[in-house]
């Protein structure tokens, strides 16, 4: 089989996972969820949560946020409406079926876009990546919490060998930081902020802020870095 994921593999494998993934995954993943959700409060406005699953995390931002979330699972996002409806969550705005790397958001929708657990097990993150760019506002951020694959050393050599493995779960064992550090470099929209660990290292937190581009003289491209 692919050493890859194509979306069929994707579909097929959070079909599976969507009626038990909050006995599984919940407490499992709830140090990297408080942490990323408190950052994405400290800007607060219009949130994009990208992969946003059974809704777990809805429940939990202020209702002063407005939320929308998307995914590439129908039956996960299933569980997502029931959430919304059974808990009268009504800061949540919409929930979408969408594929993350052909998103049909406007340029500059959203304060924030918070990917939990989710960006290494999509088909094309990079495209995924630089949609998430385009649709947030200068000055807002990209949340990013997953586990991420060692470098070197035995756990990076066992994670490659489980690769394989791993893709009829929907996962990617061995995606590695430097990966998200390459697509931030070629991106040019966004500057990467000091990823954090998790959970004693379980997760890492990594966050891109957007820059505000601007056509400077003669046409070159100029960044400017927001404050904040």
């Amino acid at each position: 089989m692919s050493t890859d994921l194509d979306r069929s593999t994707v579909e097929e494998a959070y079909a599976r996972w969507a009626p038990i993934y909050d006995v599984v995954f919940g407490a499992v993943f709830e140090p990297g969820r408080r942490m990323a959700m408190a950052q994405a409060e400290k800007i607060g406005g219009r949130i994009l949560e990208f992969g946003v699953g059974t809704g777990i995390a809805l429940p939990h931002y202020r209702r002063t946020n407005r939320v929308v979330g998307v995914d590439i699972s129908e039956p996960m996002l299933q569980k997502a409406r029931e959430r919304v409806e059974k808990e009268r969550l009504d800061h949540v705005e919409g929930l979408c079926l969408m594929d993350g790397a052909q998103m049909g958001f406007a340029d500059a929708s959203f304060d924030i876009a918070i990917a939990q657990f989710v960006i290494t097990v999509v088909p094309q993150p990079e495209e995924t990546l630089d949609e998430l760019a385009r649709v947030l506002r200068p000055g807002g951020e990209i949340i990013l919490v997953n586990h991420l694959g060692a470098e070197d050393g035995v756990r990076a050599s066992f994670e490659r060998w489980f690769a394989r493995r791993a893709r009829k779960l929907g996962w990617r064992p061995e995606f590695q930081l430097a990966r998200l550090r390459d697509w931030a470099l070629k991106n040019g929209t966004v500057e990467m902020v000091t990823p954090r660990n998790v959970a004693l290292g379980m997760y890492t937190m990594v966050r891109f802020r957007k820059l505000d581009v601007t056509c400077a003289a003669g046409g070159s491209v100029e960044r400017v870095a927001l404050a904040g």
